[in-house]
């Protein structure tokens, strides 16, 4: 019976890993190419993007920044502004929406109670519901109450995230011991300080993953403020670039590409922020006892 020569193995794992190299080289080059552009045309004149695409940055950055802050005074707001209020309302939602889903999925894994199986079945259920259905009721339930026109309609409802629950409770089932939490029971641990010192900690791979996801897409959500945002000073930075498109602004790309830019800016700084503790969870779940 013949047996495989040992160098030629080694040499065929060495070419996969080549070729598999060479693979995720490609894809993570198109997939950087747009962002690179975008950063890149930030810098340039107008004049310049339109002649065609270039690797080089520009020195007309600030320039184009301070043709921006003047030609903000016409929307009503500063892109500083935007930026902050879109930071007033980005940051407590996903606060919100991460820790209230974990308790949800905390609740849903560790009791057993009756109609638990419908719980998860209506929670379920919601998800297939698109938020544009309900979007005029509840901007009239806003009135009646007289939230309209206030950041807390985009705020309080991210506590209600099915999607993310549904992460939550499948990465749960799999990565908290329940002998851990019926051990805090035991010794007179209350629920609350269980699932803040012993179950969170546990879950953080998963709780910055579905912060990340949170955080894009309430920063990035324009069709909510949209409805129920109406003072010029409180529009959220995707309010303030969709106004990019009004004339004054639609012949300078420069400005366009900055504003661009100045928008996906705080996304890349809570991705590099947390993405730590999801590379720690995927090591984590890679060591087997």
């Amino acid at each position: 019976m013949k047996t495989k020569n040992p160098k030629s193995y080694s040499s065929i794992i060495a070419t996969h890993k080549i070729i598999r190299t060479i693979i995720c080289v490609i894809l993570s080059s198109i997939s950087i190419f747009p962002f690179l552009i975008m950063v890149i045309n930030a810098t340039r004149l107008s004049s310049d993007i339109q002649t065609g695409i270039s690797l080089i940055p520009g020195v007309e950055f600030f320039n184009n920044m301070d043709k921006l802050n003047a030609k903000s005074t016409g929307l009503g707001v500063s892109v500083w502004s935007a930026m902050f209020n879109s930071i007033m309302v980005a940051v407590p939602a996903t606060l919100l929406q991460v820790y209230f889903s974990t308790v949800t999925a905390y609740g849903i894994v560790t009791y057993s109670f009756k109609l638990k199986n419908l719980a998860w079945a209506f929670i379920m259920a919601i998800m297939m519901i698109p938020a544009q259905v309900s979007i005029i009721g509840y901007m009239q339930f806003m009135m009646k109450i007289n939230l309209y026109d206030t950041y807390w309609p985009l705020i309080v409802p991210a506590m209600a995230a099915p999607a993310t629950v549904y992460f939550m409770k499948q990465y749960m089932t799999s990565a908290l011991s329940l002998e851990i939490v019926e051990a805090a029971r035991i010794d007179g641990s209350n629920e609350f300080a269980t699932f803040n010192r012993i179950v969170m900690p546990l879950m953080k791979p998963a709780m910055a993953t579905q912060g990340i996801f949170a955080f894009i897409g309430s920063w990035n959500n324009l069709f909510n403020p949209q409805m129920l945002i109406t003072s010029t000073n409180k529009k959220t930075l995707p309010m303030y670039i969709s106004s990019l498109r009004s004339e004054q602004f639609r012949s300078d790309y420069g400005v366009i590409y900055l504003g661009l830019f100045l928008t996906v800016l705080p996304i890349f700084v809570v991705y590099f922020a947390l993405s730590k503790y999801i590379i720690a969870g995927v090591a984590l779940g890679g060591v087997k006892e």
